[in-house]
């Protein structure tokens, strides 16, 4: 996995530290015990502090003694250090990988569609996603839970319920579990889907809860409403959540249309202050928040090679990378907007080994989008699979050149077409 190894010899380390470079890099060293793995800015300084001289006045750790072997691999960005890091620590420690890098999974808003009566809660649990086959046993033994939820589920949260023909759907990930809460309540006060968490039995004679009481519920708890009223309102939150909110702003924007063409003003100045209410709720909303199966992204990063940069693929949950890309025109015919959509094309398929691993895979796209200074940019597709081709180019001459990323664009589910330049 690592790209270079070299032969420590206490004897000879002012040479050997000459042979490493002043960069960043992800090493691991081995020799007596288990083996050390660890990232740096600059490795030669990094081994120097672990295998030079020992101070006999000092605490710091020293392996001189104990290290024979050194595996790296120089890397251009953090990013790409931190996901080289997991697919090592993964791969050298099964068991304790996840303490050790100390992840944290992202939250989701899950809509329990496989439920009689659907309702949306809050998750850091991803489950099997839409056409996909039941997951293998993961390495902690049960199925689709990560080592990284070291944390017990919340009540209500993952409850056995009926199952019908429809798959859960997951919607993230959110920079916090409060923020997906707050997320969720202000999106479903404009909906009467249901809010409690109890499997239901509809029984006339219950007599329901606060929010049948306000008007805020169908109610089929006590058959306040057909099913087929109910699967109506659920099939709204989903448009709601698929296309982030544009179809119930289509929806109102229309109503409050309708009712001015008809001349009932009251009406549209009531539609008018619903839409009010929910334009800062989109706009809020990063653009990365999107369904899970169907979001798909592309990092591009810098490169320690010279004449090109490294872009990572993230889809069905999984990432995938790095992918080198030259950026030198001078022996290629064709355009660059061209040539990046080959480079996608020829991405191969992702590889899903469990859920666990799609857990921690959205645990690190999490880390990295919400950091308040990154490196690098990212892109994401439509609905359709279709990709802001320019915007992509723009942004590989960006991170090239070390330039500050644009301000990222709205984010539009339904837009196929790449914005203007």
């Amino acid at each position: 996995m690592l790209s270079r190894v070299l032969t420590f010899s206490p004897e000879l380390d002012e040479s050997f530290f000459q042979e490493l470079p002043a960069a960043a890099a992800v090493f691991l060293l081995r020799g007596e015990g288990e083996p050390y793995i660890s990232k740096t800015a600059n490795l030669r300084r990094r081994l120097q502090r672990l295998l030079g001289p020992r101070n006999e006045n000092s605490k710091r750790l020293n392996l001189r003694d104990l290290i024979r072997q050194i595996e790296f691999t120089v890397t251009g960005s953090d990013f790409e250090s931190q996901f080289l890091l997991y697919r090592l620590l993964r791969q050298t420690f099964p068991k304790t990988y996840a303490a050790r890098l100390r992840l944290r999974p992202a939250p989701l808003v899950k809509l329990h569609l496989e439920n009689e009566y659907p309702r949306a809660s809050v998750t850091s649990r991803l489950g099997r996603l839409p056409g996909k086959k039941k997951e293998k046993e993961t390495e902690c033994g049960e199925t689709g839970v990560s080592p990284v939820l070291h944390t017990a589920t919340r009540a209500g949260e993952d409850a056995p319920a009926p199952k019908n023909q429809f798959s859960n759907l997951y919607y993230g990930p959110f920079p916090s579990r409060s923020a997906a809460e707050k997320f969720a309540s202000d999106a479903l006060d404009f909906f009467k889907m249901r809010r409690c968490v109890e499997d239901l039995h509809p029984d006339p004679a219950f007599p329901g809860c606060a929010y049948s009481e306000m008007k805020m519920c169908l109610a089929p708890c006590f058959k306040g409403c057909s099913d087929e009223e109910y699967q109506s309102e659920v099939a709204r939150v989903q448009a709601f959540f698929d296309t982030s909110g544009e179809s119930l702003s289509r929806e109102l924007t229309e109503q409050r249309e309708r009712a001015s063409t008809e001349l009932a003003f009251e009406e549209a100045a009531a539609i008018h202050t619903k839409l009010e209410k929910l334009k800062p709720l989109l706009s809020q909303l990063p653009e990365i928040v999107q369904r899970i199966d169907r979001l798909q992204a592309i990092w591009v990063q810098p490169s320690p090679e010279p004449n090109s940069v490294l872009v990572f693929h993230f889809a069905e949950a999984m990432l995938q990378g790095p992918f080198p890309f030259s950026v030198d025109l001078r022996a290629d015919s064709q355009s660059m907007e061209s040539r990046v959509e080959t480079a996608i094309a020829s991405f191969p398929p992702p590889n899903s080994h469990s859920t666990a691993e799609r857990i921690e895979h959205l645990a690190i796209l999490k880390r990295w989008f919400y950091r308040s200074h990154r490196t690098g940019e990212i892109f994401f597709a439509n609905d359709k699979g279709s990709w802001p081709l320019r915007r992509i180019v723009r942004g590989i001459g960006r991170v090239y050149k070390g330039e500050k990323p644009a301000e990222p664009a709205p984010f539009s589910a339904t837009s196929s077409a790449a914005p203007p330049s």
